[in-house]
């Protein structure tokens, strides 16, 4: 099954305050596992970042000033995320902001039905718990230094970490019959598979080997 890591950064909280999206981040995910495929842009939002959101973030008005406006992205975004579910923490406000975009160029609402929300996972697991990325990042020890800023990309390959802990499945395997598990990114999964060719010898190389041991060491366990 292929799903995709998604987050997004905004020039504020609330669409209905005109805010829009900045920036995009997604990562594949084949059988739980990444592979090379990653989307990712800066996005002119043709208005000022409100303060609060450049805390946040961190990206200036001048920055997104010369980044393509999602019109000129939303159709290599929409080819991306096509048929495949979605893993988002708080999936409400990305897609209220992905969504608010789309319906400004008249395309279609992404579907909440294919949507995973981790948040919700996390509050069903640990009620009365925080549920925030870090500290779910400091529940299951995993590495959150580099996330100083809200980047999209950062926080994907954080939240598909959270997101395999979440379901219980710290341990993804390959389907090795699967020929596009050739595009896998075999940096991300090397320390978690090894796989090796064994090869049989055949009669005539067993026979060889048994002279050899006959001749040579006389005196073996093999003999």
């Amino acid at each position: 099954m292929k799903e995709v890591v998604l987050d997004t950064e905004t020039t504020g909280l609330s669409v209905k305050e005109g805010h829009r999206v900045v920036e995009i981040g997604c990562i594949e995910l084949e059988n739980l596992i990444p592979t090379s495929k990653k989307f990712h842009c800066y996005l002119n939002p043709e208005r000022k970042v409100s303060e609060q959101a450049l805390k946040v973030h961190g990206y200036t008005d001048k920055f997104l000033l010369t980044k393509k406006k999602f019109k000129e992205i939303v159709d290599d975004f929409l080819n991306f995320i096509n048929n495949k579910r979605l893993i988002i923490h708080n999936a409400e406000f990305d897609l209220s902001h992905l969504n608010n975009e789309l319906f400004l160029l008249g395309k279609n609402k992404i579907d909440k039905k294919n949507v995973v929300d981790t948040l919700e996972l996390a509050r069903d697991k640990f009620p009365g718990s925080s549920t925030s990325l870090d500290a779910l990042c400091k529940r299951y020890r995993i590495d959150n230094s580099k996330r100083i800023q809200h980047t999209a990309l950062i926080d994907c390959e954080l939240l598909y970490k959270v997101y395999i802990n979440l379901i219980d499945q710290k341990e993804p395997t390959l389907d090795f019959q699967n020929q596009e598990n050739d595009n896998l990114d075999i940096n991300l999964i090397k320390d978690n598979l090894y796989c090796k060719k064994v090869i049989k010898p055949t009669s005539e190389e067993v026979q060889l080997h048994k002279n050899y041991l006959k001749i040579n060491l006389k005196k073996n366990f093999f003999n």
